[in-house]
């Protein structure tokens, strides 16, 4: 006993100096979930329809693009009509504002690369501008939301293409009016409609998100936690990875729980106030708390945060955290949904005049 009580001596001074000193780098992982929307509505409206409206100048413009086909909201069922929400457009002309010829000069050079003189370039500016409008309502007449799609404030210029004359610049777009307002409404139809597909989705989609992040794990080999953070990490990827937005995590949860308690010892095991156990501390809490994140626990996450925080040692990353816990609470009252891993089959859903609508829990 004595003698190895010695070497135990011995050996202490060496393990004292390896932990004065603890590199961490990040770590990166992939993750898929499923979103919720921001806003509250009934969980038995699944069911959509979109109106698009015009001017009697975009009509026919609009009929060629057919931007009511490009809107599409995840976890819900499109109908030709009779939606339990109407999304409805109105795309407004588009207006010319001003029309001027600019130039540009470029220098002439000869083949030893002097330059011996100037070419002029002509070409028409035209700025102009736009709007559009989306409201949603429900099948009840019910006001749900408003978007500002693209209003008269934002200005936008087109430029011709460039003549040696000046005379040949002028005028270009009145002679080729239709061309190149089709080409122009073209392309602000397409942006219009990917804004609205945007924001409709945060706010009332269920849309599938893949999530890059990372956790803080050990790169200093000769600390005795290396190996162990490293595998914790390994362990932790691959169940993270193995998630996906339309599975229960719950197997998720119980393959993850000798990682969570392994980040939970590193607490107990490194207690003091030196730079190197708060560090070592620092990388269990906020990989608890990014960890919780995806498993849906804001509770355990705000946890963890307020465990950072107390740490003091990057304590903003804790602030940062209690914002997320918050907001991911909110979200799951907001909805009366509690995970986001779950399957949605938009066939099933049935609208307002069809059938009795199916909830999505």
């Amino acid at each position: 006993m004595k003698k190895i009580y010695a070497a135990s001596l011995y050996l202490l001074p060496l393990f004292t100096v390896a932990q004065k000193k603890v590199d961490l780098d990040r770590y990166s992982f992939t993750v898929q979930w499923r979103a919720l929307p921001a806003m509250r509505i009934d969980s038995t409206y699944r069911t959509y329809n979109v109106v698009v409206e015009g001017t009697n100048m975009t009509r026919s413009y609009l009929d060629l693009l057919s931007p009511e086909n490009t809107v599409q909201l995840d976890g819900w069922k499109k109908l030709p009509e009779g939606g339990h929400i109407t999304v409805k457009i109105n795309f407004e002309d588009l207006l010319p504002e001003s029309v001027s010829v600019k130039e540009r000069a470029e220098s002439v050079k000869d083949r030893t690369g002097q330059m011996t003189g100037t070419r002029t370039y002509y070409y028409e500016e035209v700025r102009y501008s736009f709007a559009a409008k989306a409201s949603i309502t429900d099948y009840k007449g019910a006001h749900i939301m408003d978007l500002d799609l693209a209003n008269r404030g934002r200005k936008y210029t087109y430029n011709s293409p460039e003549f040696a004359s000046r005379i040949l610049a002028q005028g270009y777009f009145v002679l080729n009016t239709a061309k190149v307002t089709a080409d122009l409404y073209r392309g602000l139809v397409n942006n219009t409609m990917h804004y609205l597909n945007e924001h409709l989705n945060d706010n009332l989609g269920f849309s599938k998100t893949s999530s890059n992040d990372i956790m803080w794990i050990v790169d200093s080999k000769k600390h005795p936690e290396y190996e162990a953070h490293r595998e914790a990490f390994r362990k932790l990827t691959d169940v993270l990875f193995s998630m996906n937005a339309d599975s229960s995590i719950d197997k998720a949860k119980q393959q993850l729980k000798p990682v969570i308690d392994y980040f939970e010892s590193i607490k107990t095991n490194y207690t003091s106030t030196s730079k190197h156990d708060r560090k070592m501390r620092y990388a269990s809490y906020y990989n608890l708390a990014v960890l919780y994140y995806y498993l849906d626990d804001p509770q355990n996450m705000m946890k963890e945060a307020q465990g950072l925080i107390m740490n003091d040692y990057d304590a903003r990353d804790g602030e940062g955290f209690k914002k997320t816990a918050l907001w991911l609470k909110d979200l799951f009252e907001t909805n009366h949904i509690y995970t986001r891993h779950f399957p949605i089959d938009p066939s099933l859903f049935k609208g307002p005049f069809e059938k009795e609508a199916v909830s999505v829990k």
